[in-house]
């Protein structure tokens, strides 16, 4: 059987000191996780562009995309995730659960209170670093 490599990307929202952490729904993948919330990225599109568009769609807000933080590559069961996540600032709305079931706004040093999505830990542990 082949594996499938999936292509997502992750924004890392900044609002001063906090960081916008969101849960998956139940019915999802890695059901209950925290992620930073993004998708998949269409074929035609950037990452950026990707970004942009998911979180006009999944949380009702425009950002503006600063500067890459990490880009993981993790195998799940489902397949191997290529997650590219970057700095994020808002620019107009705030943030509306659509595809999540919570969100949370922590500082670098209190995202491992949660229980994130594994392809998104290595984002977290450079996160701390830099805060």
């Amino acid at each position: 059987m082949k594996i499938k490599n999936i292509h997502v990307v992750g924004a890392v929202i900044k609002d001063g000191n906090k960081i916008l952490c969101a849960q998956r729904g139940m019915e999802k993948s890695l059901p209950g996780l925290w992620e930073f919330p993004g998708g998949k990225i269409e074929e035609t599109e950037t990452p950026q562009a990707a970004l942009r568009r998911e979180i006009q769609e999944e949380m009702h807000c425009q950002v503006e995309i600063g500067e890459q933080v990490e880009h993981t590559v993790y195998k799940y069961d489902f397949g191997i995730v290529h997650l590219t996540t970057f700095y994020c600032q808002l620019v107009e709305g705030t943030p509306v659960l659509t595809e999540h079931i919570a969100i949370e706004w922590l500082e670098a040093h209190e995202l491992e209170q949660l229980e994130w999505a594994p392809a998104d830990i290595p984002a977290i542990q450079k996160l701390k670093q830099y805060a």
